[in-house]
């Protein structure tokens, strides 16, 4: 994987190039999922994928101009800095609002980087057509908004509290949720098995301190080092991997907390009701801002948690 800076002039314009033919595709694939049930919004995908082509033609003509006819095939996960995105065929069931949501993130992470690529360009033609494109992924996603505001029934305004609300999804639930959840869920299994093996609170304290600290400082490296935030408006990496950080240990700690009680059966009951609130929260978070039904959220995140505990149970008891 390369990092975006270290991508030359050639090496740019084949990624641009390849971008442009995902959203493209991906536009298709949203037209051709709402098209039955809800046509307006097809409609609306139908219309952006139009612009992305155009977009990946004058790309092309730049390239072929400049490089000549072979386009090096580089695709997003090749750099370092782009959102993962979920494929549109696993998106079951169908959901218009995360859709919606989808299409703005991917306008705004492609508006960046050709503002990011124009700044690094030396080429007068090549800096000109990147900086139109920015502007032109802004206009796009203005008229998206617009059609939808003529077109969807009932549809949704784009207004400054609802943006806001997007970026702090972005920046600190998404990272405090992945967080909370690990820490939450990846703690379990070595604080029981300590407090079944020992039967001693302070024992099991001790590890669930100790566990807890350790994946806080793990995850939070590992989410600031992840992305940097240039590309895809996820705000300061240090700033995220602190959030994470700290949210995955406070998810350990919160069932590490009940073994400061000398009492080891009260210590244990006590841990054990934590350890179901952490995670009916964690369902709740999941529903609330990332879109996740409830059903669905709460098995998500039992589950997991439950075969977690269960190991802690059998490797303590053993």
């Amino acid at each position: 994987m390369r990092d975006f800076n270290s991508l030359d002039e050639r090496e740019v314009l084949a990624l641009a190039i390849s971008l442009e033919e995902e959203d493209e595709r991906i536009y298709a694939d949203f037209a051709d999922r709402l098209r039955t049930d809800f046509p307006a919004s097809a409609e609306i995908f139908e219309g952006m994928r139009g612009e992305e082509s155009g977009h990946r033609r004058r790309l092309l003509e730049l390239f072929r101009s400049r490089f000549g006819d072979h386009v090096p095939l580089i695709r997003r996960q090749d750099v370092r800095g782009f959102v993962q995105r979920a494929p549109v065929w696993l998106m079951q069931p169908l959901n218009v609002k995360k859709i919606r949501a989808q299409a703005a993130a991917m306008e705004m992470e492609t508006r960046r980087f050709y503002e990011h690529a124009a700044a690094r360009s030396p080429d007068a033609r090549t800096r000109q057509l990147l900086d139109d494109l920015a502007q032109e992924e802004i206009a796009h996603a203005d008229r998206a908004e617009r059609l939808e505001r003529e077109k969807l029934a009932g549809g949704v305004e784009a207004t400054e509290e609802e943006s806001q609300r997007r970026l702090f999804v972005l920046q600190v639930v998404q990272p405090g949720l992945a967080g909370l959840m690990d820490g939450s869920v990846s703690t379990l299994a070595p604080i029981f098995a300590a407090a079944l093996a020992t039967r001693q609170s302070h024992d099991a304290f001790l590890v669930g301190l100790a566990a807890s600290v350790g994946a806080g400082i793990s995850m939070g490296f590992a989410e600031a080092l992840s992305d940097d935030g240039t590309l895809t408006g996820r705000g300061h990496p240090w700033l995220r991997g602190a959030v994470c950080g700290v949210m995955t240990a406070l998810g350990g700690i919160g069932h590490t907390l009940p073994f400061l009680i000398p009492a080891f059966a009260v210590a244990m009951a006590v841990a054990v009701a934590v350890v179901v609130a952490e995670l009916s929260v964690i369902a709740w978070v999941r529903n609330r801002y990332m879109d996740t039904p409830p059903l669905s959220a709460a098995v998500q995140v039992m589950l997991g948690g439950i075969l977690v505990f269960v190991a802690g149970v059998l490797i303590g008891s053993a």
